[in-house]
């Protein structure tokens, strides 16, 4: 591969090198979001800002902790986890927002991802369409146990990936508006608790590095609710997913020294 920094060790896109960044790293997608992370974490201070990718550092219970946006979509997020594990990260919290499609999810609930549906292409760049997203069990508990210490609304289950959220939210001006629409159908007789965009090209390119990856997310509101007429409230502050990523992580940082991992 070609070295495009020129031997100086620091990664093309996020501006980090070796040292700067802790094994453990949460990945909002919005860059605004960083900070407002980094304030839980002891002794958080800026690293790097290039293009999509803001990273701060900092520390919880004692261990290096990491923050780093990835912008929208598969493709941005797994270049923050390639070069993320290149610096020496192998724990990643996957914390954004996502729309309800089980109509028990509500806006104001958090869906915590045990797998994933792999209706994007990134994923498709890294392992066969038989191999399956799925998020690391630890993980999966940890974020279980943070938000009923938080005692939020939680939802734990499969999730959907896209890769067009106009393809979701509009369907029927899409010239393959027959697929969207039949696959969406598909999803929710399925089960599946909610879409949004990341997760299957995380777990994927996490399996392919031998790393592990969970995610959570803030669930803005529920098309499929405002379809029926049911109460849909709609919601934007993502202070409790925030939450339940950092108390997660604080589950699984200590269980991690427990069993000396």
């Amino acid at each position: 591969m070609s070295d495009y920094m020129n031997g100086t060790g620091i990664q093309y896109h996020l501006r980090i090198k070796k040292g700067d960044v802790g094994r453990y790293v949460i990945l909002p997608g919005d860059p605004k979001r960083v900070p407002l992370i980094a304030k839980y974490l002891d002794n958080a201070e800026f690293v790097a800002d290039n293009r999509e990718y803001v990273t701060y550092t900092g520390y919880l219970l004692g261990e290096k902790v990491s923050v780093t946006s990835t912008g929208i979509g598969g493709p941005s997020a797994s270049i923050a986890m390639e070069e993320l594990y290149k610096c020496g990260a192998d724990t990643f919290i996957r914390m954004g927002t996502c729309g309800g499609i089980a109509l028990p999810v509500m806006g104001g609930d958090v869906v915590i991802a045990t797998g994933a549906v792999r209706a994007e292409g990134t994923s498709r760049e890294y392992a066969p369409i038989e191999f399956p997203a799925v998020a690391d069990y630890d993980i999966v508990m940890a974020l279980r146990k943070g938000a009923e210490k938080l005692n939020l609304r939680s939802h734990t289950g499969v999730v959907q990936c896209k890769d067009s959220f106009y393809g979701q939210h509009d369907p029927d001006v899409m010239p393959v508006y027959y697929d969207l629409k039949t696959k969406w159908e598909a999803w929710k007789r399925l089960g599946v608790l909610a879409s949004e965009m990341e997760s299957a090209a995380l777990f994927v390119c996490a399996s392919h590095l031998g790393v592990r990856c969970g995610s959570e997310f803030f669930v803005v509101g529920n098309q499929e609710r405002e379809a029926l007429g049911m109460d849909n409230p709609k919601l934007h502050d993502t202070e409790p997913a925030i939450k339940v990523a950092i108390e997660g992580l604080r589950v699984l940082i200590a269980e991690d020294k427990e069993k000396g991992r």
